[in-house]
C-alpha cells in the first residue's frame, strides 16, 4: 500500500468508499496484503471505526492445530501397536521373519511413520529386533526362555498371591469374577489376541490389590513376553486356552475361600502351563 501511494503521489481523500475499505482492512487483516489494485483506492491506515476498537490478535488458533495433530498421531500409533501385538500373539508375524514399516503400513492403511514408532516400542519390549535398512525381525524364542519367564513370574507372583489370600476380604475377590469369565469367553471362541489381553487384565487386577504399582508393571511386562509364540509352537491351541482359563476361575474360588494351599498349587501350575 505504501508503494502504491508513492507511485500515485496524491493521497486520496477519505471518501465513504475509502472508509468502507478501511473497515474491511481492520476486520480481515489478510485482505490488506497484496490484494489492492490501482482501481481500488487504498484506505488510510489512520482511519479506524470509532465505536469498534480492533480486537486483540488471536493467539489460540496457532497453538490448537499442533495439539490436535499430536493427539491424532498418538492415537494412530497406539492402535498400530495393539494391532502388531495381536499379530504377534496370533502368529501372523512369524518368528525370524523380517517386516518393513512401509509394507506393514500399507497393510494397515497408514503411513510408515506410526508403524516404525510402534515397532521401536516392540523392540524395547524385546518382541522384535531392528534390522538396518530392512525393517524389524520378529524375535525367535525357544522353550528354555519360556520356562525362565515362568520361573521368574512364579518367584514374584506366588508369594504376593499367598499373602493376599490371607488378607484380602472375599468380597474384593468376588469383584474380579467378570475378568475371569472374560478369559473363558475369549478361550471358548479361540481368540488368542483377546485371550492375551483378558488374561493379563485378570492378573493385573489380582496383583493390584497389593498396592504395589512397580510390582504390577514388572509382572505385566514378564507376562506379555511369555505370551509371544515359540518358534516350534507358533500358536496356542484352543484347548490349551480353555484349560488356562479354567485355572483362572479355580484360582479365584481358592482366593475367595482363603485356601492358601490350593492357591499355591494352582498358581505354580498356571505358570508352568501355557504361559498364562
Amino acid at each position: 500500500m505504501e508503494q502504491g501511494r508513492a507511485r500515485e503521489g496524491v493521497r486520496p481523500p477519505c471518501t465513504p468508499a475509502a472508509y468502507g475499505d478501511a473497515l474491511r482492512v481492520v476486520r480481515v487483516p489478510e485482505q490488506a496484503r497484496g490484494e489492492h489494485t490501482h482501481s481500488e483506492p487504498p484506505a488510510p491506515l489512520a482511519v479506524r471505526p470509532p465505536a469498534r476498537p480492533p480486537a486483540a490478535p488471536p493467539t489460540a488458533p496457532p497453538v490448537a492445530p499442533p495439539v490436535a495433530r499430536a493427539v491424532q498421531r498418538h492415537s494412530v500409533r497406539g492402535q498400530i501397536l495393539e494391532a502388531l501385538r495381536a499379530a504377534l500373539v496370533d502368529g501372523e508375524l512369524a518368528p525370524g521373519q523380517v517386516y518393513s514399516a512401509p509394507a506393514l503400513g500399507a497393510r494397515f492403511g497408514v503411513s510408515a511413520t506410526p508403524v516404525r514408532e510402534a515397532m521401536q516400542q516392540l523392540a524395547i519390549e524385546g518382541a522384535v529386533e531392528v534390522v538396518p535398512n530392512r525393517g524389524f525381525r520378529v524375535s525367535e524364542r525357544g522353550p528354555r526362555e519360556l520356562a525362565e519367564l515362568a520361573e521368574v513370574r512364579a518367584l514374584i507372583e506366588v508369594p504376593v498371591m499367598l499373602r493376599l489370600a490371607r488378607t484380602v476380604p472375599a468380597g474384593r475377590w468376588s469383584a474380579l469374577r467378570p475378568l475371569a469369565e472374560a478369559t473363558v469367553a475369549a478361550a471358548a471362541v479361540g481368540d488368542r489376541a483377546s485371550y492375551a489381553e483378558t488374561d493379563r487384565a485378570f492378573h493385573r487386577a489380582v496383583l493390584a490389590l497389593s498396592g504395589n504399582e512397580q510390582l504390577v508393571a514388572v509382572a505385566d511386562d514378564l507376562h506379555r513376553r511369555s505370551q509371544w509364540p515359540l518358534v516350534s509352537h507358533p500358536a496356542t491351541r484352543r484347548a490349551e486356552l480353555l484349560a488356562d482359563a479354567a485355572e483362572h476361575t479355580a484360582l479365584l474360588d481358592a482366593l475367595i475361600a482363603q485356601d492358601t494351599a490350593v492357591v499355591q498349587s494352582l498358581v505354580r501350575e498356571h505358570f508352568a502351563g501355557a504361559g498364562g
